[in-house]
């Protein structure tokens, strides 16, 4: 056979020799995408949890990490829209791959060292530059991947490279298998340094397979370095703006709801990766020729779950599991609608890398509104239930004949709502408890004329602005005081509406109440009693005098009670009460603004009258309990963000920081209620490696709370001895380890455990 036998056919088409030169391209392709997206989703929550122990385990954690995830994102889709713009395919791979050279030599995944104390002002700043420095470069390697194989895909010549788009579902498919793994699979069997060594392999497992997706280009016969043609897809100002918009929503929703449900569970990647992977799930469903909801059915769907939730915003807690699976029902649908809107908006794949730097950039706008700027701007949630109206503006028709016949419509909506708005200004939300059931029956008056109206989408979302404002800003039987927002939550003081006690909330959980008159009508005279979890009779309260009672013990006939005690958890400062004499107590409270409502005699008087003295210290147990060069004879943890308790607080380092703190005869008291967990095992076990004692007491107070002011509790106490314990060692439970359990270190704790033990028994 002759040379010119053997050439290649020089008379194929350049796209049909392409095709062949990249025929293992698709599979490549969805690949390195599936890869990339595994550990961009996958260093999400680690890193996310590595960092919890320095920020109190506060929800606003994932809130500011999502924000910071979105703005790199961004400047990785600016970065691969650029260099397809100014390299070609190949010399494009070649600064990729350098790029995830230079990524490489800063693995593993850790913190930053040296980086300090968050301060008391401006966390949210001060966590954005740990994240940039601890993780930015790697996080912005791997979000710039996805656009940039897109690209080099619609560019390829291959016959299947029309809509690249569909690779974009494959990547998002990655993404959700990330994030339900991370709980279910990676959290529970590694701790996080494993984590971080198996992300490092992972990592190069991907610029090999980059490398394989350049090669394969590389052979190729400059079908992708053809100039593009501009004539093809002509995008308007209008249209990108409907991109952004339509991307941002959603954005912003997912940071809200994640919010909004971890606040009265606990701040921990198990519940901060449900939203967040539902939201990459809806990418996969409709980022197809053919998708597996279609955008009719979604329409449909819509009205029979925002109707019931309009009416429940804050709905009851007794059907916390129902309320979770409401909440995350609406999220989907309304996250499903903007992004089947945004597919049906997309452009010619010649504008991939455009679309998605549009995207990208609502996906901050979004972010940045619910994550940075709503804390700042609104004293509760509110930036929720804002983007739940606007979500609506997704639903086909509202725009009907145009923005101003839109506007004309909903003209009456907007009236009420803002008369409703002004009602709530004037009268300060002070409804009398009687209008409680006249109250509900106007929700189910308006749920079902929000039914009978959804296919009216103006009138529909008039309805549901309507509920929205009366479920979030009125609360029947409760007079606000006073509402406040932080980076740690949000804590709202209330009197009961016969003027009886004054309650404080963070999130909807109670934190503390004060008794304001009596039985009689006749006003509190002289020190307050504690009320809710602290009352007289309670664990607490026992765990305090059976504590007092072995130290006395141990000091013979001179008894003075402690000499000084440590408070993790200030609350309304009820505990301050069970002072006697001479005794110093020290409360460390991380949130400012708890301070700020505790210290004020006008909202409570428990520090001023019962211990006008006490100690008040701003920051993270961990750091400023250890940094006090005092030793204590008890320390009572009870600190709580709403019903969760922050995880690093109850690992074996925590309680060893604790322990070295104790004098020898002291004891720790832990208060463990919690509606959602089952955290008594995970004590009884770091009790068990410390060489404690462990026992526990229950307390379930007959009546109602809102006329008892009793609270149900639970509450552990660790000794060394059980004569260090006092009464307990006797009356209380001892608790043996769990071996279903395992241990919970600083490198290794699993929420998924607990909850399902509090839900289902053991």
């Amino acid at each position: 056979m002759s040379a010119v036998e053997n050439a290649p056919d020089q008379t194929l088409p350049a796209a049909a020799r392409s095709v062949d030169d990249t025929r293992l391209l698709p599979f490549l392709s969805v690949a390195t995408l599936l890869v990339s997206a595994l550990l961009l989703f996958l260093i999400q929550p680690m890193f996310a949890k590595m960092v919890l122990p320095r920020l109190g385990g506060a929800p606003s954690v994932w809130s500011v990490a999502m924000v910071f995830f979105q703005a790199v994102l961004l400047a990785g889709y600016a970065y691969a829209h650029l260099l397809g713009r100014v390299f070609g395919p190949q010399r494009a791979g070649l600064v990729h791959l350098l790029l995830l050279a230079v990524t490489a030599m800063t693995l593993p995944i850790a913190i930053a060292p040296n980086w300090g104390a968050p301060p008391a002002d401006g966390t949210a700043l001060w966590l954005f530059g740990l994240f940039a420095a601890s993780i930015g470069l790697p996080f912005f390697t791997l979000s710039a991947s996805a656009p940039l194989l897109q690209s080099w895909f619609a560019g390829s010549g291959h016959r299947e490279a029309s809509n690249p788009y569909v690779l974009y579902a494959a990547s998002n498919l990655g993404s959700f298998a990330a994030l339900f793994a991370y709980p279910t699979v990676v959290e529970p069997l590694l701790t996080l340094k494993m984590q971080a060594s198996a992300w490092s392999v992972g990592f190069a497992v991907l610029a090999l397979l980059v490398t394989a997706v350049a090669f394969v280009l590389g052979r190729g016969n400059g079908v992708m370095g053809a100039a593009p043609t501009p004539q093809t897809s002509i995008v308007s100002a209008a249209n990108r703006l409907r991109w952004i918009a339509l991307a941002a929503v959603p954005s912003g929703l997912v940071i809200a709801v994640t919010a909004h449900l971890t606040t009265d569970v606990a701040a921990t990647p198990f519940l901060w990766v449900i939203p967040l992977a539902l939201y990459l799930f809806t990418f996969v469903v409709v980022f197809r020729d053919r998708p597996w909801i279609s955008h009719a059915t979604v329409v449909r769907l819509v009205p029979f779950a925002v109707a019931p939730l309009a009416i429940s915003l804050v709905g009851a807690k007794v059907f916390w599991l129902t309320t979770i699976v409401l909440h995350l029902a609406v999220f989907t649908l309304l996250t499903l609608l903007c992004h089947g809107e945004l597919y049906a908006r997309r452009p010619h794949p010649e504008r991939l890398t455009e679309f998605f730097l549009c995207t990208s950039f609502g996906g901050v706008l979004g972010g940045a509104f619910a994550g940075l700027l709503a804390p700042q701007i609104f004293p509760g949630n509110y930036e929720y239930p804002i983007l739940i109206a606007l979500a609506l503006l997704a639903l086909p028709g509202m725009f009907e004949g145009g923005a101003r016949r839109a506007l004309v419509k909903a003209s009456p909506w907007l009236a009420v709502a803002i008369a409703l708005a002004m009602v709530w200004y004037v009268t300060q939300l002070r409804p009398p408890a009687a209008f409680e059931l006249p109250f509900r029956g106007l929700l189910v008056v308006l749920t079902a004329c929000m039914l009978f109206l959804r296919q009216r989408p103006v009138a529909f979302a008039g309805l549901v602005v309507t509920g929205l404002l009366l479920t979030t800003l009125w609360r029947p039987g409760m007079a606000p005081i006073e509402t406040a927002r932080s980076f740690f939550g949000v804590h709202t003081v209330v009197d009961l509406a016969d003027g009886s006690a004054r309650l404080l909330f963070h999130g909807n959980t109670i934190h503390g109440a004060e008794r304001l008159r009596n039985e009689d009508g006749a006003p509190v005279a002289g020190a307050p009693e504690p009320q809710s979890y602290y009352y007289p009779g309670s664990p607490l309260a026992e765990g305090i005098a059976a504590a007092r009672g072995a130290k006395d013990h141990f000091k013979g006939h001179f008894k003075d009670g402690f000499e000084r005690v440590a408070v993790v958890g200030l609350g309304t400062g009820s505990l301050a009460c069970y002072l006697r004499g001479r005794e110093s107590w020290t409360f460390f409270e991380i949130d400012p603004e708890v301070i700020r409502i505790a210290s004020n005699p006008t909202f409570f008087t428990f520090l001023s009258r019962c211990a006008p003295k006490a100690r008040l210290v701003l920051g993270d147990a961990r750091l400023t309990l250890q940094a006090s060069p005092d030793r204590y004879d008890l320390i009572v943890l009870d600190a709580f963000s709403s019903d969760g308790i922050p995880v690093h607080l109850l690992t074996r380092e925590a309680i060893a920081g604790y322990l070295s703190k104790l004098t020898p005869h002291g004891s720790i008291l832990v208060h463990i209620s919690n509606r959602h967990l089952d955290l008594a095992p995970i004590l009884a076990n770091v009790a068990r490696s410390e060489g404690l004692i462990a026992l526990v007491k229950e307390g379930h107070p007959a009546g109602d709370v809102m006329t008892t002011l009793k609270t149900a509790s639970r509450v552990v106490m660790l000794a060394r001895t059980p004569e260090d314990a006092g009464e307990a060692a006797r009356h209380w439970t001892a608790m043996s380890p769990d071996p279903a359990s395992a241990l919970w270190t600083d490198d290794y704790s699993n929420l998924l455990g607990p909850m399902l033990r509090a839900k289902f028994g053991s």
